[in-house]
């Protein structure tokens, strides 16, 4: 295979994203899922156009995609907004995350794996990918009850999804003979990662809006968002606080302080298809054919249980809070994505149950690979189900 170079390898990911996104469009199915599959065919596990050593190098194309992504998702937490419908997105978030967990947890102990095993990989179920749901959201202009309380708990969800891997880790140790990981420092990792990037994101966010009172130009404030995304990312990896809640957190600040995050976000629109388009295809091509024989029945199990607890759950949490009808019956078939946090925790928990390191990761691996392909669409179904895409859209 010819090695060629970064910036020949970055043009042939746009041009193979936009054409399978096109051609994604002629079978009625999101962008996104064009994005995926361009990445998938030209990456290592088809091709191979995309090397190993490229995708790990190109890492900060996802780390910017997902500080943007979360930044336009805090646009959603106004004051006003949580005024009008309560606790419900908090409420669905907690339900959706527990029930995933709970129902694979039941089901892996049931076929007989290990109890600490069940706890750690059973926590990773909790965990939704924001980026996909947010591009078919945008690429449709869904409107309604569902797309809005669905982009809150996509953010909730991160902190959830934390929480519980952190208490599920804590049990498994506890139950793990010899393990001398101490208890506190695992329930107070999360404590941290969460805390201190909601502080921070909070603080930074108050500072952005200083500058936008001198400049106006539509220039000048793109720079501002870039520079402050750019800042918000650095911070929290040296701190190691979470870059999507800490991103958020900075979004929904600017959202609830300055009287021009309308027009933040439009800019934070135009800037931001270029670089979603490489996320997803670099998502795609970092997809793993090789994992789908590895997984057996302990993969069936986590990949259809994780989805079943998603849609009870956030259904459940949906009656709990008294939700729309529609949010009752459609919005669990929206959480379907699983993909970096996922992978993030499966490392994390190879430091728990390291003799079972490399069956976490080959079942969260091949996990993304289903969702992240199928997931698009099934979040598209279901806004189309709830009448917030038109059928021709």
């Amino acid at each position: 295979m010819i090695q060629l170079n970064t910036f020949i390898d970055l043009g042939l990911m746009i041009f193979a994203g936009m054409f399978m996104g096109r051609m994604a469009k002629h079978v009625r199915l999101p962008n996104v899922t064009g994005y995926l599959v361009a990445g998938l065919l030209i990456g290592p596990s088809v091709l191979g156009v995309l090397s190993e050593d490229f995708l790990t190098a190109t890492t900060i194309i996802s780390d910017v995609a997902l500080g943007f992504i979360a930044f336009s998702i805090g646009n959603e937490f106004k004051v006003s907004y949580f005024r009008r419908v309560g606790a419900m997105p908090i409420i669905i978030a907690c339900m959706e995350s527990l029930l995933a967990v709970v129902f694979v947890d039941i089901g892996l102990i049931a076929i007989g794996k290990p109890v600490p095993f069940s706890l750690v990989l059973g926590a990773i179920a909790a965990a939704t990918a924001p980026a996909a749901t947010i591009m078919v959201i945008k690429q449709y202009k869904a409107k309604g009850p569902v797309s809005e309380t669905l982009l809150s708990v996509v953010a909730i969800d991160d902190a959830t999804a934390l929480m519980l891997f952190s208490l599920s880790v804590a049990v498994a140790q506890a139950l793990t003979p010899g393990n001398s990981a101490s208890l506190a420092e695992s329930l107070l990792a999360p404590v941290w990662e969460i805390g201190g990037a909601l502080v921070v994101g909070a603080i930074l966010g108050i500072i952005f809006v200083i500058p936008l009172r001198f400049f106006k130009k539509p220039g000048n404030r793109m720079s501002l968002i870039v520079g402050f995304v750019f800042f918000a990312i650095g911070i929290s990896q040296l701190a190691g606080f979470s870059a999507l809640l800490l991103c958020m957190a900075m979004g929904a600040m600017v959202a609830n302080f300055s009287r021009e995050v309308g027009m933040i976000m439009d800019l934070c629109d135009e800037i931001t298809p270029p670089i979603f388009l490489l996320f997803f295809v670099a998502s795609g091509a970092d997809l793993k054919l090789s994992v789908l024989p590895m997984v057996g029945l302990v993969g069936i199990i986590y990949i259809v249980l994780r989805v079943v607890g998603k849609v009870a759950g956030a259904s459940v949490g949906a009656v709990m809070s008294n939700a729309p009808a529609d949010v009752k019956k459609w919005l669990g078939y929206a959480l379907v994505p699983q993909a970096g946090v996922a992978i993030g925790l499966s490392l994390a928990a190879s430091r728990v149950v390291p003799e079972m390191a490399s069956e976490i990761r080959a079942v969260v691996l091949c996990a993304t690979l289903v969702y992240e392909l199928v997931g698009p669409a099934l979040t598209k179904m279901a806004l189309v189900k709830a009448g917030e895409i038109k059928e021709n859209a």
